[in-house]
C-alpha cells in the first residue's frame, strides 16, 4: 500500500470531516466547514496538539485516515512528557488495509521522538473492534476511564 502520513492542512478539512461523519465516529454529525476552520484555526495555536492526515500516496490529496496527538508536558513524572491519541478513524473502504496501523505506528513515533513516557487513548466500551485493534498492536488495557458529560 502506498500511503503517506503528514500533518493535515486547512485544505484537508472537508476530507476529515467526511471521515467523521461515519457511523463509527460521529454518524453524520459533523461541524460545517466554516466553524471547522474556526476551530482547526485555534487547535494550530496549542504548541503540541496537531491533526495528521493518511493520504492515498497515489492521491496525495485523497484523505483516508486521520488522527489528532496531543503530546503534554507535566510536572509529575520527573518532568517527562505524554502524549494522547484522539480521533483515530480511517475511510471504511479502506479499513482492514493497514491504514490505522500506519497511523498508530507513526503516532507512536511523534511520541518516541517528543521523549514521552507514554501514549494513551480512550475508546468507546461499545467498539470492540477498535479494542481488539489496538490490542494487536501492543496497547493494554491501563486502569479506567471515567467522564461526565457537561
Amino acid at each position: 500500500m502506498n500511503l503517506h502520513i503528514r500533518e493535515a492542512t486547512e485544505t484537508d478539512l472537508p476530507g476529515v470531516l467526511a471521515l467523521y461523519a461515519q457511523p463509527d465516529m460521529d454518524n453524520g454529525q459533523v461541524l460545517s466547514l466554516a466553524d471547522a476552520k474556526l476551530i482547526w484555526t485555534q487547535f494550530r495555536s496549542y504548541p503540541n496538539y496537531r491533526l495528521w492526515v493518511a493520504c492515498d500516496g497515489d492521491s496525495a490529496q485523497a484523505v483516508v485516515g486521520t488522527f489528532a496527538l496531543l503530546v503534554m508536558h507535566n510536572l509529575g513524572h520527573q518532568g517527562t512528557p505524554s502524549a494522547i491519541v484522539e480521533d483515530v478513524v480511517v475511510h471504511e473502504a479502506w479499513q482492514h488495509q493497514g491504514v490505522g496501523q500506519q497511523m498508530m505506528r507513526h503516532a507512536q513515533q511523534l511520541a518516541r521522538d517528543s521523549g514521552c513516557y507514554k501514549l494513551v487513548l480512550s475508546s468507546n466500551q461499545k467498539r470492540q473492534r477498535a479494542h481488539a485493534f489496538y490490542s494487536s498492536l501492543g496497547f493494554q488495557q491501563h486502569g479506567l476511564s471515567f467522564v461526565i458529560e457537561i
